[in-house]
């Protein structure tokens, strides 16, 4: 064993990279500790020297980063093998239990179904099992199924919603709507009202086919008694149990039983979800939420020896992800536990990915899932702080508010505003714009420039908050046609544009784009912001396609009903074709006379050259906006360049 004395803080770095150098070309483990000399992370390494200096080699991830900066010093213990550098690992971590390595003790609880021990019971979910006589039922793993199995439950059985119960003189809003039956004001006796909870504990009382069966002999025999309403409450809860059992099942498969184990990460943040099949139905999802330091062909091992820990867990059969280790956890297994589990990587090339591919796809989701929730509740601080750096802001971009254009061959153009705060979706600030100077025509540039102008007009005249970064979807072009509105504008917001195909980050007036690696926590809160805008606008775009294909120009023209709208919509598609169209076309394809097909011409004729004059009255009135307002802001007279691109807009209306 050998270890660092943690000397003056500044060299501390240069200790640590260091001893990582002077480390043996040989499997091992390693320790890094903090300057309380507590064991922070336990890592193993097949060569313990190129392990070490890969932590001080090129520009690090953030994980390991807050790793190095939290070490004063670093150990390792050499073995003879990588499996015994495992194992070794395996106990230390029992041992230490380092704050960056997987500890599933946090995980969390499944919740269960309570019935309160009260003269008048109540049922709800809840996670804290009290011994004050109130009954339990579960846990169940799928907390949605169980929140669905529930508020079915309140629609069958006229239960008390009340948290705390109190006599009345007069029911409350339930008993009017038929979903309590007021115990409050004596309108039910504390018989007939525990009997509800009598056929619902039978509903949750056994297991499978036992339960079922024996709900649907006291079903029959309700209805044998004339007692209809009971046997109809009865056949109904038999539903709703039957959705909370059956609302992850995976078909297709046989009925060994098996674990499906995959995960997901962000930076020190990993997810891990465990799917398991009993009889071919998947009865479990286990989410365990940790923080981990160890690289990505790490994770799977020091997760399972983390997660089972006796025999009696171990299915037969256990399904990994991409996981290099697997013969080596194999062994361990077969050592540690007696147990003749077998390993199988899902992605293995010519292994049995296509049987269990829809298994391990939905564990791999809610991995994924779980991360985008984590991510939500602690804001994406490393993405921010790495952002404000790399893009010399002077503030964190905490409100991060992105635009993009939609449209279909120039028609419905729709641009969306999209608004993140501390790195997650801030919906209730989305916007869209209808876009009035490129209606009929592609130009980006110029629909860009009327959405932000329309925008920071607006924020301008209600003196609202302005956002600390402005990212458009798209290359240098659009970025610079934003930032001359901005300049307009007297506007000092930051902008920048991410280009799709190569992912480059294009700063205004910029000579080359700024390229990040795909795991930048900068990059992936940009891509982000990106593909949400675009979803947006695109959204958007489609509903205003089906409203104007349901209310057409064609509607305008005299004489024309719902039939024959159709009929033009579908013939002609525009109205430039059928004021350009022979008569005779008309006429054969609506059957009217000759007369009656020549005004329909005529009327198209108009609207047509109504539709162009208005086309490029808008595009002259915006090319005049950037002039026009920045000469008002140079006389100081913001107000009256807000109000002239305003007016601009309305008259394109």
């Amino acid at each position: 064993m050998q270890s660092t004395d943690g000397k003056e803080k500044k060299s501390t770095r240069e200790i640590l990279h260091q001893t990582a150098l002077k480390a043996p070309s040989q499997s091992g483990v390693y320790l890094w500790r903090n300057a309380q000399n507590s064991v922070i992370y336990v890592g193993k390494a097949k060569n313990l020297k190129n392990r070490l200096s890969s932590y001080f080699a090129g520009n690090k991830d953030i994980k390991t980063r807050m790793l190095i900066s939290n070490a004063v010093s670093i150990e390792y213990i050499t073995t003879k093998n990588e499996y015994e550098a495992f194992l070794l690992e395996n106990n230390l971590i029992k041992k230490y239990s380092p704050r960056y390595n997987i500890d599933l003790k946090d995980g969390k609880s499944y919740p269960v179904l309570r019935i309160t021990n009260e003269e008048y019971p109540r049922l709800f979910k809840t996670r804290n099992v009290l011994k004050d006589g109130s009954r339990y039922f579960g846990p169940y793993p799928d907390a949605s199924a169980l929140d669905m199995f529930i508020d079915t439950l309140y629609k069958i059985y006229p239960l008390r919603h009340c948290k705390v119960f109190r006599k009345k003189d007069t029911p409350c809003l339930y008993y009017h709507m038929g979903q309590c039956k007021a115990p409050c004001c004596g309108k039910i006796s504390k018989e007939s009202y525990n009997d509800y909870f009598g056929e619902i504990s039978s509903l949750l009382e056994g297991k499978g086919d036992e339960t079922r069966r024996k709900v649907e002999d006291e079903m029959k025999a309700s209805a044998a008694r004339l007692d209809f309403e009971k046997a109809a409450r009865l056949r109904d809860g038999l539903r709703a149990l039957s959705i909370m059992q059956n609302q992850n099942v995976v078909e297709g498969f046989d009925s060994e039983d098996r674990d499906y184990i995959a995960y997901d990460r962000e930076g020190e943040l990993v997810s891990f979800t465990v799917l398991k099949i009993r009889e071919g139905k998947l009865l479990g999802r286990d989410n365990y939420r940790v923080i981990s330091l160890s690289e990505e062909d790490e994770l799977v091992s020091e997760f399972l020896s983390a997660y089972y820990t006796r025999k009696e867990e171990l299915p037969p059969f256990i399904y990994l992800p991409n996981q290099r280790d697997y013969q080596l956890l194999s062994s361990w297994i077969k050592d540690n536990f007696d147990s003749d589990t077998k390993l199988y990587v899902v992605d293995q090339e010519g292994g049995i990915e296509k049987k269990h591919k829809a298994a391990m796809e939905m564990a791999f989701f809610n991995a994924k899932e779980d991360i985008k929730r984590r991510l939500r509740e602690r804001g994406d601080m490393p993405a921010m702080e790495e952002l404000k750096n790399l893009l010399g802001l002077g503030k964190l971009p905490v409100r991060i508010e992105g635009f993009d254009i939609a449209h279909i061959g120039g028609k419905f153009p729709v641009a969306s505003l999209i608004s993140f705060y501390n790195g997650n979706p801030d919906k209730k600030n989305y916007r869209y714009f209808r876009l009035k100077t490129t209606d009929g025509y592609i130009d980006d540039f110029m629909s860009m420039r009327e959405a932000v102008s329309r925008r920071y007009t607006r924020l301008l005249n209600e003196q609202a908050d302005l956002p600390d970064l402005i990212l458009i979807d798209g290359g240098i072009g659009q970025v610079n046609a934003v930032y001359e509105i901005l300049e307009a504008l007297d506007l000092d917001i930051p902008v920048a544009g991410l280009a799709k195909r190569d992912e480059e980050i294009w700063l205004p007036h910029g000579e080359k784009p700024i390229c990040l690696p795909k795991r930048s926590d900068a990059l992936r809160l940009l891509q982000r912001v990106r593909d949400e805008t675009h979803r947006f606008a695109t959204s958007r775009n489609q509903r205003l396609r089906t409203k104007e294909n349901v209310v057409s120009i064609f509607s305008q023209i005299d004489g024309i009903g719902p039939k024959k709208e159709k009929l033009l919509l579908e013939h002609f598609s525009t109205i430039k074709k059928l004021s350009e169209s022979p008569v005779d076309e008309v006429i054969s394809l609506l059957s009217i006379s000759e007369e009656k097909a020549l005004s329909v011409i005529a009327q198209a004729v108009k609207l047509s050259q109504e539709r162009d004059e208005k086309k490029e009255v808008q595009k002259k009135s915006l090319n005049q906006a950037g002039t026009t307002a920045q000469n008002a802001y140079e006389a100081g007279k913001i107000a009256d360049a807000a109000d002239w691109l305003q007016k601009r807009f309305e008259e394109g209306l």
